[in-house]
């Protein structure tokens, strides 16, 4: 998740989503138009206000606006307890966004201990508890009547922040926690698949409640719970299955590749592919890689220039690469992150040795989970045995 750098604090980006610029005015909207009913609730904690002076003209909104940037702020500070607690144990943060839902602190790599996830998931949701006990205890002191309001509102907004993150909505904090202290007798990949599952029932169940409030944006989130989680889920067990699994013993070594000449056209390479049922190719000039090329980019040609036009006008060279002894959960995440399906794979003198494909990751995964032996795993057995990606 990308967006504007604000700065960095702490060494880790602070990062503004484009939804962000639309959710904060609409944040602030809502909650000018909730300014008596708020000052009700405020009243159960003998906070008094005064309603009407608080709604007249146009002093709502700009308690909303207040407001609505002091939430944000709030949901910073939450990613900012999650985020330093990680760095404590030495996990680099990529990055932290403001966007639609709140706030996201994207880890360079997520931690497997469960102890530490443990720690960390529970950081965040510690931090608004603390927001909220200090607005509470500033209440406490004389404040202007909307100063009063706005810190009342996010006391009471920051610890409904840090209950409703505590819910078992992997991968929401609470979903962490539950996935920690699963791990604690089972293997990660295990406890995640089983904290995901519980994560889709809750967001199910978050979402009919949005569906029958008419409350989209609860359809919204709970649709992102749902599917974060399962994709998170199917990450964990994919590098679970290739740990300790290399690019060379998966790949297609080059004596085995199927290849193709720059100045093959376009018209034959579109039959080569019929004929060998491959959609990519990498392209060798006098024992050389010079490129790649694929059926999307032979697609590209229009039908009646197809024999005019050769690979080398349509190849790409800027061509995506791995060497042999790379992890191969890294090569997939290199396909995903080129958006391509397939990697050249370099030795350490620059010469091709081989191709791996997403198909041949799927194939050795569906081996793997399967019972069978990758060549540096040794096998899963027992209760290591990993679940299929749909939880069968």
């Amino acid at each position: 998740m990308r967006g504007i750098t604000l700065g960095r604090v702490a060494g880790i980006p602070v990062q503004l989503n484009w939804t962000f610029l639309l959710v904060l005015p609409l944040f602030a909207w809502l909650i000018s138009q909730q300014v008596g009913q708020f000052v009700e609730i405020l009243g159960l904690f003998g906070v008094s206000l005064d309603a009407d002076a608080l709604t007249a003209g146009s002093l709502p909104l700009a308690l909303g606006v207040a407001a609505a940037v002091g939430l944000f702020v709030s949901v910073l500070l939450h990613e900012f307890g999650h985020s330093l607690t990680a760095m404590h144990y030495g996990y680099d943060i990529d990055s932290i966004t403001l966007w639609l839902f709140g706030g996201v602190a994207s880890f360079e790599e997520l931690p497997e201990d469960w102890k530490q996830e443990l720690v960390i998931a529970i950081a965040g949701p510690a931090v608004s508890f603390a927001l909220g006990v200090l607005a509470f205890v500033a209440l406490g002191f004389p404040l202007p009547p909307s100063a009063t309001f706005v810190v009342g509102y996010l006391g009471v907004m920051n610890v409904v922040l840090g209950g409703f993150n505590l819910l078992p909505g992997f991968p929401m904090d609470g979903g962490r926690v539950l996935r920690a202290l699963l791990a604690r007798n089972r293997t990660h990949a295990r406890a995640t698949q089983l904290a995901a599952e519980v994560g889709k029932v809750f967001a199910f169940l978050l979402g009919l409640y949005g569906l029958l409030s008419g409350d989209f944006l609860t359809i919204g989130l709970a649709f992102f719970i749902y599917i974060a989680g399962a994709g998170e889920a199917q990450q964990t067990v994919l590098k679970a299955a290739f740990e300790g699994v290399i690019v060379g013993d998966i790949m297609t070594p080059r004596s085995e590749l199927v290849t193709v000449d720059p100045d093959t056209s376009v018209a034959d390479l579109l039959a080569r592919m019929f004929s060998d049922r491959h959609t990519g190719y990498p392209v060798i000039d006098r024992g050389s890689l010079v490129g790649m090329v694929t059926l999307e980019d032979a697609q590209g040609v229009r039908e009646v220039e197809r024999d005019a036009y050769t690979v080398a006008d349509v190849m790409a060279t800027d061509i995506a690469s791995v060497t042999p002894d790379a992890d191969a959960i890294d090569a997939l995440e290199l396909m995903q992150e080129r958006g391509v399906g397939r990697l050249a794979v370099i030795d350490a003198e620059g010469d091709l040795v081989g191709l791996v494909s997403r198909t041949d990751l799927m194939t050795a995964f569906n081996v793997i989970q399967s019972g069978g032996t990758a060549p540096s795993l040794g096998g899963l057995r027992g209760d290591d045995a990993l679940p299929t990606l749909d939880g069968r």
